[in-house]
């Protein structure tokens, strides 16, 4: 594997990622890339001051479409998400994370509904959430048009952010707020959902990891996006709906403390998530087979 050499043609894709002490889940992440049915891909692989052997385990792969960066500290994934965008030589973009997986055939199916709707910015898809056993835990609600994923912005958009691929141009426009260290996604689609388009396949081609629900961490997001929301009313002047929008993430807060303060985590977790379908289940057995045996021939 090449960290700094250029493939003489210029990939379909690029796959971005940043990672920052995920030795423990960043070889199954790449697996499943190695694995896609689409093969015109180079994955972006940004560490961000890591202090574990992730970036050694990423050397292993010795593959010339993956590009590895270290960076000796970190500075969040936005920062290192407008970092790989930067980096980045395909026609489109994909978002995933360093302990999620695709399924093999998430590049194709979101490639091909890119390119028969040119006016499509931003194309997501359907994920299940595992925890660190692979055992599945539910479906994350995703909405499927663009009517669907902006009906109600100031509450929040249901397009989950590893699930995103969408046109380098897009992203090169629109970067994110490398200040936020907490619902960059949000952000963005809050910043660009009048001008963009947004849509998602109605299928599960994602795996997100998902332990527990942190509640320290869901504060720290309410908080941030209810100042993005400011800055959005300062901006557009439609302060109404949007002090109804921190309103109701101000309540949603005080659920999250009712519920997870109370120990009720998985209870918290199930009401946020659809069961798992049968096929998907049967889909995720499959994968899961597949990524050990990529495993063991690594």
């Amino acid at each position: 594997m090449s960290q700094a050499s250029h493939q003489d043609e210029r990939p379909l894709v690029s796959v971005i990622m940043a990672m920052r002490n995920a030795a423990e889940t960043i070889g199954s992440a790449v697996r499943s890339i190695q694995l896609q049915t689409l093969q015109d891909w180079e994955l972006i692989v940004i560490d961000d001051g890591s202090i574990d052997q992730g970036a050694a385990m990423v050397r292993t792969f010795d593959d010339p479409r993956i590009r590895l960066v270290c960076e000796a500290s970190g500075a969040g994934l936005a920062m290192r998400l407008n970092q790989a965008v930067a980096l980045s030589r395909g026609v489109f973009i994909a978002r995933m994370d360093a302990d999620d997986v695709c399924f093999p055939d998430r590049l194709a199916r979101q490639i091909d509904r890119l390119r028969q709707e040119p006016q499509l910015d931003v194309l997501g898809c359907g994920a299940v959430v595992f925890n660190r056993n692979a055992r599945l835990v539910g479906e994350l609600p995703v909405g499927l048009s663009h009517q669907e994923i902006t009906a109600q912005p100031f509450r929040g958009f249901p397009f989950p952010h590893p699930t995103w691929c969408g046109r380098a141009e897009w992203f090169r426009k629109h970067p994110y707020d490398a200040r936020l260290m907490k619902t960059q996604d949000q952000d963005l689609l809050l910043r660009t959902f009048r001008t963009s388009r947004f849509a998602a396949l109605d299928e599960v081609l994602m795996g997100y990891r998902q332990d527990a629900l942190e509640l320290a961490k869901m504060l720290l997001g309410r908080r941030m996006f209810i100042g993005s929301l400011w800055r959005y009313a300062r901006h557009s002047g439609e302060f109404l709906p949007v002090w109804k929008g921190i309103a109701m993430q101000l309540v949603k807060g005080g659920v999250d403390v009712a519920t997870i303060g109370l120990g009720l985590n998985r209870l918290a977790q199930q009401n946020r998530l659809k069961p798992v379908r049968p096929a998907v289940a049967k889909q995720w057995q499959d994968l899961q087979a597949r990524l050990g045996r990529a495993g063991e021939i690594d």
